[in-house]
């Protein structure tokens, strides 16, 4: 227990790494000040464009699967492996560096599944990608994908580890839809941004 143990805080410290801040005090930008305040992607991309979004993304995305990948590499077994990539989304959403604010998960979560279900990664971001397109809501794009993701692991996941990961499935979708409240909010007033709009 004493190695799980160390394992999930190093996880926590991996996910707190705010790369959305770091890119942007970079380029003079308080990200925290511009747009929404988030950290993610989404805002970077409204406050300086799209590369800066992207590498946003693959740095949030590589945090959750660096946590996963090793729980797999130390062979812990499923429920840490799950228990990891949890620890590094809420080292996402409540931050070590940024007295413990942060984002909402999303990019990461994708990064945890990436490495625990790849299957149920490439089907979530797929469902994400056609509601961004569909719609140009990001925050609908993540509420509808995850709150999915409990179901898509129950019909398409192996049935010898079904019963884990749909818990560590319902968990990321319980933390996605916690972190969206608001998004949900404006999405029902109408005021919510769409992607791409600039700060």
């Amino acid at each position: 227990m004493m190695k799980i143990s160390l394992l999930i805080i190093i996880s926590f410290i991996i996910g707190s790494i705010p790369f959305g801040v770091i890119i942007a005090k970079v380029r003079g930008v308080d990200l925290k000040k511009t747009g929404s305040g988030n950290i993610g992607a989404t805002n970077v991309l409204r406050a300086m464009g799209k590369s800066s979004a992207v590498i946003t993304l693959l740095g949030d995305m590589l945090k959750g699967t660096a946590a996963v990948a090793i729980g797999n590499y130390l062979s812990v077994g499923t429920v840490y492996e799950g228990l990891l990539g949890l620890s590094a989304i809420l080292g996402h959403n409540f931050s070590l560096f940024l007295g413990f604010r942060g984002g909402k998960g999303v990019a990461t979560s994708i990064g945890v599944l990436l490495i625990y279900s790849p299957k149920i990664a490439i089907l979530t971001l797929i469902m994400w990608l056609v509601m961004v397109l569909v719609t140009r809501y990001s925050s609908l794009g993540a509420i509808v994908s995850f709150g999915l993701l409990p179901l898509n692991i129950y019909l398409l996941e192996d049935p010898q580890v079904k019963a884990i990961k749909l818990l560590i499935a319902a968990m990321i979708t319980l933390l996605i839809l916690v972190r969206h409240i608001e998004n949900i909010g404006r999405l029902i007033k109408g005021t919510e941004r769409k992607i791409g709009e600039r700060a």
